[in-house]
């Protein structure tokens, strides 16, 4: 058996889950008790979903607007937590019983999930289910803005010398410059720090040393963000509050942006770049108008953001970490409400609404 989801309906053996039978609002969004469980292969284990992460790329599938379409009908979601039920037969890193998170998954909206072992990862004891739901795309997404996320500038250089009145052309191999990586004592801007990816962001920039300014649209938001890491703060519904910003660092701009809403901010975020910076695209939802001069000037560069292109190599590097800063405490979700998974157009519908500011993470609740 390869390691496809198999989906077979045992006499009995029915689970309920959240379908999707065709593309588009909150609506199409239907719960049903008779869906199949999954059958997992030899390298997959089958999880009972404690919580699954309700994310804004799952909002955007739904409607049909994303660069990765699934096959009707679908089960939404890409990460969670749970308990593992049942071990194929090729993987020795986890067993039955395992408090686990996961993430990369197909259809966590759902009472059980089948799921790669690569991608299934142990759960802390002192965090929940809500809080495991809370790690796989926003940490990892978060994770990969800041460390990932950075331009290789490839030279195939030609070397030429002279030598006694003859020109000598020798081929190198190809060098590879690596411009905007971060690192220790960098300015990072979190633009829109207050949701689940921005506090991440947050967090992991913290605990490498980098200096962190985060913004949100509330006092409460803005608590927040402070709270989860960030040295400075500042309410971006507030006039002139990216060059306080940008003074409040030394004015010299900041090294790295991670954007969360670039259709919004991208115009603005390249007057406050410094030397060599990159501005990580996280979120985007329209598009927008620049001015590539800023980026000229500064030889900036702006960089897309997407976890689903992630490599093997990548992943395990970014699994890694991720695993590591929650065992040693300094990754710690925040969530802002738990949806019963019968409200799960009601949590689709919030996931998008900028009312109040986002705050932290949403999650559907599955027992």
């Amino acid at each position: 058996m390869n390691s496809r989801n198999f989906f077979v309906l045992t006499r009995g053996l029915a689970m309920k889950a959240v379908r999707v039978h065709t593309f588009g609002g909150p609506e199409v969004l239907k719960v049903e008790s008779d869906v199949p469980i999954p059958v997992h292969s030899e390298t997959q284990v089958l999880i009972r979903v404690g919580s699954a992460g309700v994310n804004p790329v799952d909002t955007y599938i739904r409607m049909g607007l994303f660069a990765q379409l699934p096959t009707l009908p679908y089960i939404p979601g890409r990460d969670g937590s749970g308990t593992i039920e049942k071990v194929g037969s090729k993987v020795d890193t986890l067993k039955e019983g395992d408090r686990v998170f996961f993430s990369g998954a197909s259809g966590s909206y759902a009472e059980y999930v089948a799921c790669e072992s690569h991608s299934v990862f142990h759960l802390a004891d002192r965090l929940s289910f809500a809080q495991g739901a809370a790690l796989g795309v926003p940490y990892f997404t978060a994770y990969r803005a800041i460390f990932i996320k950075y331009i290789k500038d490839t030279l195939l250089s030609h070397f030429l010398y002279f030598q006694f009145n003859l020109m000598v052309f020798i081929l190198l191999p190809p060098l590879v410059l690596c411009r905007g990586k971060a690192k220790a004592g960098d300015r990072v801007l979190v633009h829109g720090a207050s949701g689940a990816v921005g506090l991440a962001a947050c967090q992991i920039a913290k605990a490498h040393g980098m200096t962190v300014v985060g913004t949100a649209g509330s006092p409460q938001g803005m608590e927040l963000v402070k709270n989860n890491g960030a040295h400075l703060v500042f309410n971006h519904r507030e006039k002139g509050y990216l060059e306080l910003a940008a003074e409040a660092v030394g004015g010299d701009g900041f090294d790295v942006i991670i954007e969360n809403a670039s259709d919004i901010n991208l115009g603005s975020d390249l007057t406050v770049i410094g030397p060599g910076a990159r501005v990580v695209i996280v979120g985007n939802r329209g598009n927008v108008e620049i001015s590539p001069r800023f980026l000229m000037t500064e030889e900036a560069s702006i960089v897309g953001c997407a976890l689903f292109r992630s490599t093997p190599e990548e992943w395990r590097q970014t699994a890694a970490s991720v695993v590591a800063g929650v065992e040693m405490g300094f990754l710690t979700p925040f969530i802002d409400r738990e949806y019963p998974m019968e409200t799960v157009q009601e949590a689709h519908a919030h996931v998008l609404s900028h009312e109040g500011g986002s705050r932290g993470k949403l999650v559907l609740t599955m027992t």
